[in-house]
Formats: structure tokens, sequence, C-alpha cells
């Protein structure tokens, strides 16, 4: 299964990015730390040319620690870029950001001089989230669906700081497909766009290579099976995901792998880590 989505209200976005980008002084992209690459939009650097920018890796408490340590290492070698990992929804983290901000834009902020922010960030990321708890009230509509805020807003936070909310924003051509499976295991790409089971499958192989201790843990299999598939329906049969005659049910097993690994009840597992993008480049021939 090819995995793409980009529907229409995706190209105004990025118009409105473009239109909105001359006036800004600092852009903050909201990533998910659990795919910093993949869930980062390789147009935004682009966009914004020489404006400093701020990477915050949220959903910091569902990703693996050292993996994330090694991502903000490798944001941070790159020119005008600094790396915050949080969880968007809680106020004293949230509050890093209009602190760099400020550090990163120094003459603006004050009397006269409002220093203006992009939010910006891919759907389902905690965009949003992190916009009201910076406001301090819900400003920015949140839900599990991608493509909630479908248009650009602009919010005050009456201490000298403009935030500029935009719709989230995919690129037009996921051509590295193991990115696009990476961004479906974490619920940014919607279910019309994806199989559960197709997608479990990726899953599940990358768990048994890397976090296979955790899976042990989670589902109780002594001795793990060697491929995805076996792995699914092991799942299937101890979570009683079964159909008539006591048959696995793939897609309820899929579901109920993707829904636990969402939220995290496998541990804090990493989707990716810095030059994995190169590895599969190669392997692929690329």
């Amino acid at each position: 299964m090819s995995i793409e989505w980009y529907p229409g209200h995706m190209a105004k976005a990025k118009r409105q990015v473009i239109e909105a980008m001359p006036i800004i002084d600092v852009v903050v992209e909201v990533i998910d730390a659990r795919l910093p690459l993949s869930s980062a939009n390789p147009m935004l650097e682009k966009l914004r040319g020489v404006k400093p920018c701020i990477k915050v890796l949220n959903k910091n408490d569902l990703a693996d620690p050292l993996v994330t340590k090694a991502w903000v290492e490798y944001f941070e070698r790159q020119d005008n870029v600094r790396a915050i990992p949080l969880e968007a929804k809680h106020r004293k983290e949230a509050g890093q950001v209009p602190q760099l901000c400020r550090r990163l834009a120094p003459t603006r902020g004050v009397p006269g001089k409002t220093l203006r922010v992009m939010v910006i960030g891919i759907p389902n990321v905690g965009k949003s989230t992190l916009i009201n708890t910076l406001a301090g009230k819900k400003m920015a509509r949140v839900g599990d669906r991608p493509a909630i805020t479908t248009c650009p807003q602009q919010i005050d936070l009456r201490n000298g700081i403009h935030l500029a909310d935009t719709p989230g924003l995919l690129w037009p051509d996921i051509r590295n497909q193991n990115n696009a499976y990476r961004l479906a295991v974490s619920g940014a790409i919607g279910e019309s766009a994806m199989d559960y089971h197709d997608v479990a499958l990726f899953a599940a192989d990358y768990l048994l290579k890397r976090y296979a201790g955790r899976l042990t843990n989670r589902y109780k299999i002594e001795e793990l099976p060697d491929n995805a598939t076996a792995l699914i329906e092991e799942i299937g049969r101890r979570r009683g995901c079964l159909a008539a005659g006591g048959v696995v049910d793939r897609q309820r097993a899929a579901e109920l792998l993707l829904r636990e690994l969402r939220a995290g009840l496998l541990g804090r597992i990493s989707l990716e880590e810095p030059g994995q993008d190169v590895m599969e480049a190669l392997a692929a021939g690329e």
C-alpha cells in the first residue's frame, strides 16, 4: 500500500504561510518527539529563509529519552535552529517557548515592537495544544483527528508576543514511504488514507527489531514470533481479538496494537533515530 494524503486545504495552508512569513520574527515548528524528522515539514526551511526556528519536540513523554537527546543535538547543529523537548499541555514546560523566542529576537517583544511568532506543524502533532497552553485558555481547536485547524488565527499573548496559528500543514509528496508509515503509526495521517493492518505490520516489524522487550512486557509473550504477521496474530489471540471459529481478527488486533502504541502503553518508544533516513535511502538504492 502507498500512503498519499494532500487534501485541498493543505495547498491553501501553504499559501497562507507564504503570505504571512515576511512579517514573522520567529518560527516555531511543533514536531512529534517520536518521529522528529518524519513529522517535520521539509518545505519549512525554504519558506522561513534565515528566520530563527524553534523545533518543539512535543509528546516527549511518549518518546525514548536517549533518542530524543540525540535529536535535540541533531537539530541544534543546524543554522538558526534551537530544539526543545516538552509536553505541550504542561504550562511550565510550554513556557520555555516564549522565553526562547525573546532570546532569538532580542529587539522585539518590547513596547511598539511586537514579537510575531508563527506556529506551524503537521496535523495532530499538538500545535493547537501548545497554543492553548501558552494562551492560558482555549484559543485553538484540539482533537484526535488530523486537520482540526482549518483557518489562520492571530493570538495576542498580552506579553508583547503575537502568535500566528496556521492550519496543519503536510507536504504534497511523501516520497519516503517509511516516513509515511511512521506518520500513520503516530496517528498523523487520517484513517481514510491508510490501512490499519498494513500500518500495524510496519509498526510490529519495527518493534520486533528495536523494542522487543517492550512487546514481551506488554503482551506477556515469552518467545516472540520472528515476523510481524505472526506477532499481530499472537497479540490478537492473547487479547481476545477473535472472529467466528476462534480465528484471529487481524484488523482488530492491528487496531489494538496501534492504539496502545500511540497511547504509550508499551513504554516510551521512538519510531526513528538521527541518520535513519540516510540508511533507508541507501538500502533503497537512492
